[in-house]
């Protein structure tokens, strides 16, 4: 058996063939090489090197062949892989990093044309992109002459979790292509998540250290938890009984957790409640009209009862947003660059001290880094994938796409409450940080998944949806 793969670049144009004879040898060479430097050496150090370079090579031949694995991938090392590198860099962005450089160069290499799927939630990610650019360059200007810039690695550990989170949803919806992948996307997840919840309902004593805390400390963890298998259980016709009992259990179980064992943190369950209820209410549309005046009161009670059991908390982030948004208006338009408001804070004042703070809000956080085109952008993207989502509702056939476009529906709904309380989406460097992808990645990769199901569904198909559930998508040029 030979290994043969076709080589484009510029004006080369040839196939190769590699023998299995010689990657055997050349794997047993590169395995003696390893182990005598890791004995020669004998450090942990060298053998967490080596079994590092021996992982690495093995997801990076994965991805070359089955590029949808590097979202499960992404899954398991953003729970389980405790590796974390300089300013918190880990797993779940390296994987991201690997997949979009491999992406780009398939297109550039192999096909040798850049093309994206087609679709209205992409254009203001790629304008995103651009300001993100824009402010990053911005943010190298000394805004304030008697304060400090945030330090370059700074920076671009900001600039890199805006670029690739974003990034991460427009590959999302090019590389997917094929409804049966998202399927295990979504199963792998939910079932990975549940894991997690089974231990924590049980107080399971290992759990939280088999899982990592910049995954399930995440808001975002928790509400996806909720939108994913509440949409299936109440839309997806295709469930047995059995499994939508399964998956309202689940629902109810993670409400549990995040409701009676970490009640003080409002992230997360909050967020989630909001989910649960845009969905169950969009299983009874008809009664909206009605139940809306009594859904408006206890909302009212909820937010007042949960400011009034916090109110220093709430009271001081009002303060923060206000001392923020007052640094920012030197540049309003393009932001401040990313990470800098941090360190311009101590000019200004808060409560009498000067002091390094953050908003505690994406959209105040937005505006800071990426100015008003910035938070322009980032609205632009959950509306249009917020109306994505409601015009497949009704256009998708019975079945898991249907579930999963009520789903995310109610996450962009649900992502709007965790923004106003934390930077949950788009992490800031100095809060949540590069940790926060492990699970700040999931909407962006949800929210890709969904241009997916538009384009295998309705792009350039003239024929019954429901009898091109399975058909593989093909790209159209942006």
């Amino acid at each position: 058996m030979n290994v043969n793969f076709h080589l484009k670049i510029f004006s080369i144009d040839r196939r190769i063939t590699i023998s299995l004879k010689w990657i055997q040898y050349g794997i047993i060479l590169a395995t003696v090489l390893l182990a005598v430097a890791s004995a020669y050496w004998g450090s942990m150090a060298i053998l967490i090197f080596v079994v590092g370079v021996l992982g690495g090579i093995a997801i990076f031949l994965t991805l070359l062949n089955y590029p949808n694995m590097g979202f499960i991938l992404i899954f398991l090392g953003g729970m389980f892989i405790p590796f974390t590198g300089p300013g918190g860099i880990n797993i779940s962005i390296l994987t991201v990093i690997l997949m979009l450089g491999l992406w780009l160069m398939e297109m550039f290499i192999v096909r040798r044309k850049f093309e994206f799927v087609k679709s209205r939630a992409i254009r203001p990610a790629f304008y995103m992109l651009l300001v993100s650019i824009l402010s990053f360059a911005m943010g190298q200007i000394p805004w304030f002459v008697f304060a400090n810039q945030a330090p370059l690695d700074a920076q671009i550990g900001g600039f890199a979790i805006y670029f690739c989170l974003v990034a991460a949803m427009i590959m999302t919806a090019n590389v997917v292509r094929d409804v049966k992948w998202l399927k295990a996307i979504v199963w792998v997840f939910i079932g990975l998540g549940a894991a997690y919840v089974l231990g924590r309902t049980l107080q399971f004593p290992f759990i939280n250290q088999l899982y990592q805390n910049g995954f399930y400390a995440n808001s975002m963890f928790w509400m996806w938890m909720v939108a994913l298998p509440l949409g299936q259980a109440i839309f997806n016709n295709h469930l047995t009984l059995r499994t939508r009992v399964l998956l309202y259990g689940l629902v109810a179980l993670t409400f549990y957790v995040a409701l009676a064992q970490q009640n003080d943190w409002k992230s997360g369950w909050v967020p989630a409640a909001v989910t649960a209820t845009a969905l169950i209410g969009l299983k009874f549309r008809k009664v909206i009209p009605f139940a809306f005046p009594f859904v408006l009161i206890v909302a009212a009670y909820l937010a007042q009862n949960l400011i009034s059991t916090d109110v220093y908390s709430w009271s001081t982030r009002v303060d923060a947003w206000l001392v923020v948004l007052d640094i920012s208006r030197v540049s309003p338009i393009i932001g401040l660059g990313f990470s800098n408001y941090y360190w311009y804070a101590k000019v200004f004042s808060i409560r009498g001290y000067s002091i390094k703070f953050n908003s505690h809000s994406q959209f105040v956080d937005i505006i800071a880094q990426t100015g008003i085109l910035g938070l322009v952008c980032f609205m632009w993207i959950l509306f249009e994938v917020g109306r994505l989502a409601w015009k497949l509702m009704d256009n998708l056939p019975d079945g898991f796409a249907k579930g999963y476009a009520y789903s995310v529906f109610a996450g962009v709904l649900g992502s709007l409450m965790a923004a106003f309380l934390v930077d949950w989406l788009l992490p800031f460097a100095y809060n949540i940080g590069l940790d926060g992808v492990r699970a700040s990645i999931l909407p962006w990769i949800f929210f890709g998944g969904l241009i997916s199901l538009e384009q295998i569904y309705f792009v350039n198909q003239k024929t019954d949806p429901e009898s091109l559930r399975d058909q593989r998508l093909k790209p159209v040029k942006a």
